[in-house]
């Protein structure tokens, strides 16, 4: 076949080692690949999207939103696109596959759901857009009995033609509006998970988030709530599922009240696969969470240090704000993508008692410091700093013993940094410095 890859990120580099055997492969791309493999042909620039008719296959990367593949050729031509996603689901060795979506909690989540079939004793694989792309789990030797969990985010969803027979929506808000042309179109991204499942799978969803419930709405299946009867919830400061007891809230070793959301999640959908009790509860009292959130670097002079780069909105932030008690210094802004801010800006002030001071950096900053306003909220500095080491120094400079510094912006990193793990890196040393 003769087969275009559109755009060369970690996903399209999957998509030609899986391809590349007995096709001749063509990379586009909007920017020159430094990278391509020797022999392969690019087309890159600002038309790279253009006359795309000529190829037989085309493997969409997920920053390529197919509208723009309709702009620059016909509608026509969506019926030659697939992805690493879609190729994925179509060819595993295994339909026991769990999918994972939301707008926050899509990683923790994931993870708390694989750990707890591992202590079942099942061979599980783990990707998405968690760290390894489906078409390369393949390389693990899949087996028929073994289980797949996925995260997805919007961009691997909206052009999803197979559905898990387990889907998880969590939490969903409104996000990645400069990508999407509207809510509407965010939320049908997302129900591209449920809506092609059968009568028999299994549709869990947030049972406080309406967008949740919408997204998993579109599902023939059976529709089960979380943190709410009948799936996992939370009664007397225990998390219960079908009236059994798995663990006491204070046993979670993972930091946040939104976390019990995400093991509540957890365990609803491996309640579907299996009910062992002592591998939910082993998993829950022992896991601490996930790097780049809420993850103690370190404590130093009586203060404790939290790298949550991972979060990239508003909404995670809040959840990051609501995990610590005692006072804090916060580290907040980054790339502005025009979210709202109301809840962001709410949550600071209903927290103001515990918070020190707050540090606004990034290209959002003016506008963070406008909202606060706003709300009366005059404990925040606008800093012009440029390192992560002169944020840190300013961190410091405000903490005192017994504080924790956290650093959770709430916004993407690509004003200032590579994207949120060389931001988090960047942190973790600048910490590490002190």
């Amino acid at each position: 076949m003769n087969i275009a890859i559109l755009k060369f990120g970690m996903q399209g580099q999957s998509a030609y080692d899986y391809w590349r055997d007995g096709n001749t492969i063509t990379i586009h791309d909007a920017n020159p690949v430094p990278n391509a493999p020797e022999g392969v042909s690019v087309i890159y620039g600002d038309h790279y999207l253009e006359n795309l008719d000529r190829y037989d296959l085309l493997v969409r990367s997920p920053s390529v939103h197919p509208d723009d593949i309709v702009r620059a050729n016909s509608p026509e031509i969506l019926q030659k696109v697939t992805t690493n996603t879609n190729e994925f689901f179509r060819v595993c060795p295994t339909k026991n596959i769990i999918g994972v979506t939301g707008t926050k909690g899509k990683g923790t989540t994931t993870t708390f759901i694989a750990k707890m079939l591992e202590a079942d004793g099942k061979r599980v694989h783990v990707g998405g857009n968690i760290g390894i792309p489906p078409l390369d789990l393949l390389k693990n030797d899949i087996q028929p009995e073994d289980y797949v969990v996925l995260e997805l985010a919007n961009f691997q969803l909206i052009d999803l033609q197979v559905s898990p027979p387990i889907a998880v929506c969590l939490t969903v808000s409104p996000e990645h509006l400069d990508w999407h042309k509207d809510t509407a179109e965010y939320i049908r991204a997302k129900q591209q998970l449920f809506a092609h499942q059968s009568d028999s799978d299994a549709a869990v969803f947030f049972a406080a988030s309406d967008y949740a419930k919408e997204v998993a709405s579109v599902s023939p299946g059976q529709k089960i709530p979380y943190f709410a009867a009948p799936g996992a919830h939370i009664e007397n400061d225990t998390i219960i599922i079908d009236g059994i007891a798995i663990c006491k809230t204070n046993e979670i070793k993972i930091l946040g009240r939104h976390n019990w959301e995400n093991i509540c999640a957890a365990v609803t959908a491996v309640w579907q696969v299996t009910k062992d009790i002592d591998a939910m509860r082993s998993v829950i009292t022992t896991l601490r969470g996930l790097p780049y959130r809420l993850e103690l670097v370190r404590e130093h002079d009586g203060v404790a240090y939290y790298n949550d780069s991972f979060s990239t909105t508003t909404l995670a932030t809040v959840a990051a704000i609501e995990a610590f008690t005692q006072p804090k210094v916060l580290i907040i802004g980054g790339y502005d993508r025009g979210l709202d801010l109301d809840e962001l800006a709410g949550s600071i002030v209903k927290n103001s008692a515990t918070i020190r001071k707050i540090l606004l950096i990034g290209a959002s900053r003016e506008r963070i410091a406008t909202a606060l306003d706003a709300q009366q909220f005059s404990a925040y500095e606008v800093t012009e700093a440029q390192t992560m080491r002169e944020i840190v120094a300013l961190a410091k400079e405000a903490a005192q013993p017994g504080d924790a510094v956290v650093f959770s912006p709430g916004f993407a990193s690509f004003d200032m940094f590579k994207n949120f793990e060389d931001r988090g890196d960047q942190f973790r040393d600048a910490v590490q410095l002190l």
